[in-house]
């Protein structure tokens, strides 16, 4: 008996992420938010895995910015929350979701002690996680809605913003932190 074919999630219109949220999401290419994450996940370790310890330690490109490794870390944060709120959205959640402080967090974790490679694994195993995660989900599921952190969003627009805020922060850790490095 084979295995049931994974429900693709489609793109998400208006009315299914937050407003702040569309730029980066029309950044994401294709109609399915797990094909997106999967190449997403390959160009940013491709990106990152060759670069050593030394070379990303500190790094940040002005003053009062988050270093690399803070912004690795944020990323594998942010993953989770959103990764939660689609759950919690595709399972039904009657109840509003609260938002979060990014800059809270990324205050509190103290990436910069943490390896690059640790950092790494991390952002793999989140984003596996992620993925498997959306993969079982039901057609259905996609398109369910909650509300979150005072909008609507539904399952795939969380998705999607899971992928349009990590190609704004890898675009931005190309073009002005990894800049430094030549």
């Amino acid at each position: 008996m084979s295995a049931p074919l994974r429900a693709r999630s489609g793109r998400p219109q208006a009315g299914e992420f937050a407003d702040y949220a569309r730029t980066d999401i029309d950044q994401v290419e294709g109609d399915d938010a797990v094909e997106a994450l999967a190449a997403q996940e390959r160009a940013t370790l491709k990106l990152l895995e060759p670069r050593t310890e030394g070379e990303v330690a500190g790094l940040r490109y002005a003053p009062g910015k988050w270093t690399l490794k803070e912004v690795l870390g944020h990323l594998a944060d942010d993953e989770r929350i959103y990764a939660y709120r689609a759950l919690c959205v595709a399972r039904g959640e009657p109840l509003p979701l609260p938002g979060f402080d990014e800059k809270l967090y990324v205050a509190s974790a103290d990436f910069e002690t943490r390896s690059l490679a640790d950092l790494l694994n991390e952002y793999r195993s989140v984003r596996g996680a992620t993925i498997t995660l959306l993969s079982g989900l039901p057609r259905e599921a996609w398109e369910r809605k909650g509300e979150v952190n005072g909008y609507v969003a539904s399952v795939r627009g969380l998705a999607f913003h899971i992928a349009g805020h990590e190609l704004r922060h890898v675009r931005a850790l190309r073009e002005k932190y990894l800049r430094l490095l030549t």
